[in-house]
């Protein structure tokens, strides 16, 4: 149990200082292609595209909500102790969190079907990795504080909720233009879970009160489990002769928790420069089975401590009685490790947006006579400018997480295309994002960030990400 507490604490620290999870400045980014996993229903304007791999997609954020890490490590004179009761204890409630993700693309590719050029086929392989864990109020005071002075308070065990979760995702999607106003997508995904951990359904509480044979009686009702996989083989890996490498090769390609997913998404024209678009993303669930270790605590007691009986304890001096405490104590509420397989779903992701276009069209890229038509290509690359609102949603333990975003994106001919955003979230109030997309020849390269006046300072921001990569790009010839 050692080991999960020192995770637990690294997990917590770490994403201190990693913050953020919208992807609103690449969200509808038509100029590159990595947007397409977030609407597989978007326009879709190229003949065919491969990213590079390794660096097509990189991405990293993560935010945390009610304090920073300047809050509690600052060098301003004041004690720790007091910052951690003035701007933790007292100040964050169990719907507070840290969480964190990271995505790599590791394969990723599109082409443009030959005999039916309204659809488009995508493909690629990314690696995923995220943790969230919410603040435990009420266990944070029964540690920093105790319980002596605490008597009738009950201490909720709901307040622990943490989950994680590392895995590689395998995908295939279908895009296809229905007409000139309708475009509508799919994608399957296969996930191959590497490590798993979750403890998100707690429920009872621990109350100390006043005793009738004692001073204090205190009472354990406890509904608690901890389930995980991969950990193990983790551990010891050394022992076992083997390497991250190759756990990671194993357990990555199908050789550990299998899951099936999917994804849908629209994009719909409501005039020539007006349209709305939608997306729901990792529909999905994983069964795990490989590496599984849970923990489990349920039962109620209450305990007065070690009960002295005179003169009755006198006729057996050599009895052991803090063991009987004990024994008896892990009988009411026993304590379990057990291997069970177990069901995780996938957190769901919702995004929309309205989309105005607006401004002096640009010049196409090229002039043919195809099979599809040029007023059924996508219009948005015909205007310099779009504005709009988007709209992001995400399913958490504690309920699902929503951000709105107004964006501007601008496009300087058929090179450059900028983008900027300002997002609100439970996070922050002031989040201003920028997305620069440059096409130089066939060779497209992105990059952006959330919550960018924040950089100078990272360790006093509640929130931020950073986005890069490097695709090549066959331009759909009529546009």
């Amino acid at each position: 149990m050692k080991r999960w507490g020192l995770i637990f604490m690294a997990t917590l620290f770490g994403l201190i200082l990693a913050r953020g999870q919208n992807k609103e400045v690449l969200y509808d980014f038509l100029e590159i292609p990595q947007s397409l996993l977030l609407n597989p229903g978007r326009e879709m304007s190229y003949e065919w595209f491969a990213g590079v791999p390794f660096v097509s997609g990189v991405y990293v954020s993560g935010a945390s909500s009610g304090i920073v890490v300047n809050d509690l490590f600052a060098d301003d004179g004041i004690d720790i102790n007091q910052k951690v009761r003035e701007r933790a204890l007292n100040n964050l409630s169990k719907r507070d969190e840290v969480n964190g993700i990271f995505q790599i693309d590791i394969l990723s590719g599109g082409f443009r079907g030959r005999n039916n050029p309204r659809n488009f086929y995508s493909f690629g392989l990314y690696a995923e990795g995220y943790a969230i864990n919410y603040w435990p109020e009420d266990l944070a005071f029964l540690g920093f504080d105790g319980n002596a002075d605490q008597l009738g308070r009950r201490f909720d065990l709901n307040h622990l909720n943490a989950s994680g979760q590392m895995l590689n995702v395998f995908h295939f999607g279908v895009n296809r233009q229905m007409n000139n106003n309708f475009t509508l997508g799919g994608r399957l995904k296969l996930y191959s879970a590497i490590v798993d951990f979750n403890s998100t359904n707690n429920s009872g509480y621990f109350l100390t009160d006043v005793g009738q044979n004692n001073l204090l009686v205190n009472t354990l009702d406890a509904n608690m489990r901890l389930r995980s996989s991969g950990f193990n083989q983790l551990f010891n890996v050394d022992e076992n002769g083997s390497s991250l490498t190759n756990l990671y090769t194993q357990r990555g390609f199908f050789g550990g928790d299998i899951g099936l997913g999917i994804d849908v998404g629209v994009t719909y024209y409501l005039n020539k420069q007006m349209l709305i678009t939608g997306s729901l993303l990792d529909l999905g669930m994983i069964y795990h089975t490989t590496d599984v270790i849970n923990y489990s605590l349920q039962g109620a007691a209450s305990v007065e401590g070690i009960e002295v009986i005179l003169p009755d304890a006198l006729s057996d001096p050599g009895a052991d009685l803090w063991e009987d405490l004990v024994d008896s104590i892990e009988e009411l509420i026993p304590f379990e490790e057990t291997d069970d397989n177990y069901v995780t779903l996938r957190p769901i992701k919702l995004y929309s947006s309205f989309r105005y276009n607006f401004g002096k069209q640009t010049k196409p890229r090229q002039t043919c006579d195809c099979e599809l038509k040029p007023e059924a290509n996508p219009r948005n690359l015909n205007y310099l400018n779009s504005a709009g609102i988007q709209i992001f949603a995400i399913n958490r333990p504690r309920g699902p997480q929503a951000a709105i975003t107004a964006f501007y994106q601008r496009r300087f001919g058929n090179v450059l295309a900028l983008k900027t955003t300002y997002t609100v979230d439970k996070f922050s109030a002031s989040n201003i994002g920028l997305g620069l997309s440059l096409q130089a020849g066939p060779v497209n390269f992105y990059i952006m960030g959330s919550n960018i006046l924040s950089y100078g300072n990272l360790a006093d921001s509640n929130f931020a990400s950073f986005q890069l990569g490097l695709n090549i790009i066959s331009w759909t010839p009529n546009l």
